[in-house]
Formats: C-alpha cells, sequence, structure tokens
C-alpha cells in the first residue's frame, strides 16, 4: 500500500492493516510451481506414451499420431473429471494440469457437469462451451493467421 493511500487511512484502519498483514498466510509459490511443473510434465509423459503406443501398435507415423494422441489425452480427462479425479488432481498440480490440453476437456466437461439439471439441450448444450469457446475460437483464428502467412511466404518463394 503507498503512503498517499496510508495518509487516508483513519488510526484504526491502519491497525487494522498491520493486524490484518500479521495473520496473512504466505503462499508457497516456489512449492506450487514444482507440484505445476512435474504434475504437467507427468501428463506431458503420458501423452508422449500414449504417441508411442498408437506409433507402435497402429503403425501411425510421429506426424500423424498427434492427432489421436490429443483426442485421447482430451477423453481420458474428461472421464477422470467425470469421475471427480480430475479435480484433486487439479487441485495438487495446479497450472500443471490446466495448461497441457486436459485442461481444455477438463473445461468442457465441467461445464457440462455443473448444468447437467437444467437438460440435455440448454443445460448441457448451452454452457458446455462457454469456458471452453473462447479457446477454440482463438485457437482456429490463429491456425488460420498462421496458415495465411505460410501461404503468403511460400507463394514469394520466401519458404
Amino acid at each position: 500500500m503507498g503512503k498517499e493511500q496510508k495518509k487516508k487511512l483513519t488510526p484504526e484502519q491502519q491497525k487494522y492493516q498491520v493486524l490484518q498483514q500479521k495473520h496473512e498466510l504466505k503462499r508457497p509459490v516456489l512449492k506450487n510451481c514444482l507440484r505445476a511443473f512435474w504434475v504437467g510434465g507427468l501428463i506431458c509423459t503420458i501423452g508422449q506414451a500414449i504417441t508411442y503406443f498408437y506409433i507402435y501398435f497402429f503403425n501411425f507415423t510421429e506426424q500423424t499420431a498427434g492427432n489421436p494422441t490429443v483426442a485421447t489425452m482430451v477423453f481420458l480427462s474428461m472421464l477422470l473429471t467425470g469421475f471427480g479425479i480430475y479435480d484433486h488432481i487439479g487441485q495438487y498440480g495446479g497450472a500443471g494440469t490446466a495448461v497441457p490440453v486436459t485442461g481444455f476437456g477438463n473445461a468442457v466437461i465441467s461445464a457440462a457437469i455443473e448444468h447437467r439439471t437444467e437438460g440435455f439441450v440448454l443445460g448441457v448444450g448451452g454452457n458446455m462451451f462457454k469456458l471452453a469457446g473462447s479457446v477454440i475460437l482463438f485457437g482456429v483464428f490463429s491456425a488460420f493467421v498462421v496458415a495465411l502467412i505460410k501461404t503468403i511466404l511460400f507463394q514469394w518463394g520466401v519458404l
């Protein structure tokens, strides 16, 4: 809090500010970062194992195994969210569970589960993509812009 704001506070409010700072819990930032790092890394390791599974058993190449891997990871996160397991993982891992593609699956299915009492069309269907809709929109738009730039660069002979 700045000095000018402290000047405007009454003595009682200043005492309360001191008391509040004294009892405020310190967040374990380093611990949270380490948890997010290893949980996110574990999710990515599982995704890599699924990629190798598709390559080995279904004769995909490294380039073509990506799409079924992403679909499988999203499906697994939705399944774990439905059973209430992903919420516990998210409580522990924080941003490590939100950043990989599994966070997208969790966001979609959480909204669907939350509004299922309103019915399938207006509840589940209407609210499923509220949170994830912006992710889809910006993902598609970004892919379009990158593809457009790449096409222009190919036409000019730069690439």
